[in-house]
């Protein structure tokens, strides 16, 4: 592809036949002002624009890169399954294959299904827990974001597990969903004593990182599954963002908790579009054709998709991505952490895994969206900017986390740092 066009230019003309001229909202800019800058190529750990800059890239198309863009031994699956097959429509052994894979690694998961994204997934999985209970409210947590399901995307009122309000125009059964705070053990028990006989599911991230990065207690989380299964309520771990990153298990391992349903995306794909959903063999069981509970997709576990997945999974194992990750990630979140102070900035690095968050300094760890600091959303949109002309891409959003990827090395975080550090001028106080 020659760059001969301007990412302003590209974006006027996407702005004539999408809506926002983007295809999913956050690429738009909204939250951070000026126009979205138009990629032509990825590699590594790197972006380029069309216009030829290079970036180095912490967004990682938002988490499914673990092992970087185009990574040498996914590229060379995918190539092969080019030349066999694409799509099918019929039983094939590729999505056997990564099937087996991660139900011989999960312990709970007994039987899994792939569909073709992480909000298909959350669908069908709420969809398997109203069929094994008989019930209809579903419980989610008020910061945790699961995708653009109709009954997920919605936000607390006034109250705890009172009326709701859709996030979304075109929202209708909004009804069905039941919000409560994230680290309230008290709130959560007074739902649960009201409500829990009508509730289906209580569906968490085990690892809240599509609001900022809202590591949770494990105190709170083994509560919150104890509460739930006093009262015959399944408990969906949406484990999108931290499966296969945080831990090999996904956050139910790390934290030595099982689910009933899990739902994963992004990282099980290796980059190309997957989803899965699975858990207990007796829930699952109830899934078309074996039961009741219908769901089907004409894309659903596409070869080459699931192909890239196992590839992706075999190498982050084989090489033992996600353990160094972590250390190299938390070392990584200290020095930038130090490079802020260093520069005037009063702000800081929170981590998880090989994900991280930067925002103001807090006085105690950010639980909640109660917790957000005050300036966080009116001084991002002045350090992302100030990336980019560094040469560093973050997600467009005081609220997106960030993701090290195993083509991140030392030397490109060294140089990461310096640009970040040289960024952080604009937060001086």
């Amino acid at each position: 592809m020659e760059n001969k066009q301007s990412s302003g230019t590209l974006f006027e003309r996407s702005l004539k036949v999408a809506p926002g001229g983007v295809h999913s909202p956050v690429r738009a800019f909204k939250s951070v002002g000026g126009t979205p800058i138009f990629f032509a190529r990825s590699e590594g750990a790197y972006l380029e624009s069309v216009e030829g800059t290079r970036y180095i890239d912490f967004c990682q198309s938002f988490g499914p890169m673990i092992l970087g863009h185009r990574d040498p031994d996914v590229k060379a699956a995918v190539a092969d399954m080019l030349d066999t097959a694409w799509s099918m429509g019929a039983c094939e052994p590729y999505s056997l294959e990564l099937a087996e894979y991660l139900t011989s690694r999960v312990p709970f998961l007994e039987a899994v299904r792939f569909v073709s994204s992480g909000t298909e997934a959350v669908m069908s999985a709420l969809r398997v827990a109203r069929g094994a209970t008989g019930r209809t409210k579903i419980l989610k947590f008020d910061g945790c974001y699961h995708g653009h399901v109709d009954s997920m995307l919605v936000k607390a009122g006034s109250g705890l597990a009172g009326a709701v309000a859709s996030d979304s125009a075109g929202v209708s059964d909004a009804q069905e969903t039941l919000v409560a705070p994230l680290n309230d053990l008290a709130a959560m028990e007074k739902i649960f004593a009201e409500r829990g006989k009508e509730i289906a599911a209580v569906i968490l991230e085990p690892l809240p990182a599509n609001f900022g990065l809202l590591v949770q207690t494990p105190e709170f989380i083994r509560a919150l599954v104890e509460g739930a299964r006093r009262h015959g309520i399944l408990v969906i771990f949406d484990e999108v963002i931290s499966g296969f990153r945080v831990h090999p298990q996904g956050m139910a391992g790390k934290l030595g908790i099982e689910p009933d349903l899990v739902t994963y995306g992004k990282v099980v794909g290796g980059g190309f579009p997957l989803g899965a959903f699975g858990g207990r063999k007796k829930y699952m069981d109830l899934v078309a054709p074996s039961g009741p509970v219908y769901q089907a997709g004409t894309l659903s576990a596409n070869p080459i998709s699931t192909r890239a997945g196992l590839a992706t999974l075999r190498k982050a194992e084989k090489l033992g991505v996600i353990e160094i990750l972590e250390k190299r990630t938390a070392k990584f979140a200290a020095d930038l952490s130090a490079r802020f102070a260093k520069a005037g900035a009063d702000w800081t690095v929170s981590h998880m895994g090989s994900i991280f968050w930067i925002h103001p300094k807090v006085s105690a760890p950010i639980r909640s969206t109660r917790d957000f600091p005050a300036n966080l959303r009116g001084d991002f949109p002045k350090f992302f900017h100030a990336a980019v002309k560094e040469g560093v891409y973050l997600a467009p959003s005081a609220f997106e986390v960030g993701f090290v990827s195993w083509a991140h090395s030392e030397e490109i975080l060294a140089k990461a740092l310096d640009a970040l550090e040289r960024a952080a001028d604009v937060l001086k106080g």
